[in-house]
């Protein structure tokens, strides 16, 4: 290195050590980007602000440390086929992940599976075409539309899961402990439908591990 003087020879090594160490020290990324795409579930019908299932999510993530950012994209009573209609706009900011939890609507409609099952596929497969992880949240049915329904219904999920290879959590009431949710009533609201506050604490506690998996592998 050469300089005029002792200043300039000073002043010359500090640039020299600042630039080894902005090669050296890793930068800190920006939060990951996730859409919670989904129903009134995802939205937090019926619930204040603050305990719905997207913001206790955001708080559990912050509480175990994982850098991440929710983006609230739930619309009540909104069906597979609304879903498939808005993926475009909703995936058209900076988005890195999506956690898919559709398809209860459906279900209470008995819109005829196969058709639930297009929906999501287009969903995943806008997702895929951008390059943009996945956590798909299976629902149950009820069995009042008859065994066959029910397993056309269950098994949609568990077979898109693995065609699109995406993440998977087989039930988004499995946080209460009981897929007939006539025995959770303590943890659901009025109508029977909807968790309270307390049933979206239990699902965010069963949920998380998978949320933090997908912002994991948006690091491989």
């Amino acid at each position: 290195m050469r300089c005029e003087s002792l200043y300039g020879c000073v002043k010359d090594l500090g640039k020299a050590l600042l630039l080894v160490l902005l090669s050296v020290l890793p930068l800190k990324a920006d939060p990951a980007s996730i859409v919670a795409f989904g129903d009134s579930l995802t939205q937090g019908y019926g619930l204040a602000a603050d305990d719905g299932f997207v913001p206790q999510l955001q708080r559990w993530l912050v509480e175990e440390g994982v850098d991440a950012t929710l983006i609230n994209a739930g619309v009540s009573g909104d069906t597979t086929t609304g879903g498939a209609a808005r993926i475009d706009w909703a995936l058209g900011n900076d988005v890195d992940a999506m956690i898919v939890a559709l398809g209860g609507n459906d279900m209470l409609r008995g819109t005829d599976p196969t058709v639930s099952r297009k929906n999501l596929s287009s969903i995943l497969k806008a997702a895929q075409d951008r390059g943009i992880d996945v956590l798909l949240v299976g629902m149950k049915a009820a069995g009042n539309y008859g065994p066959d329904y029910k397993t056309q219904f269950d098994n949609m999920y568990t077979e898109l899961a693995q065609e699109y290879g995406v993440l998977f959590n087989e039930n988004f009431f499995s946080g209460l402990g009981s897929v007939d949710l006539t025995n959770v009533s303590k943890y659901m609201q009025q109508d029977g439908i909807h968790p309270n506050t307390e049933g979206v604490a239990l699902i965010v506690k069963a949920l998380g591990p998978d949320v933090m998996r997908l912002v994991d592998g948006l690091d491989g």
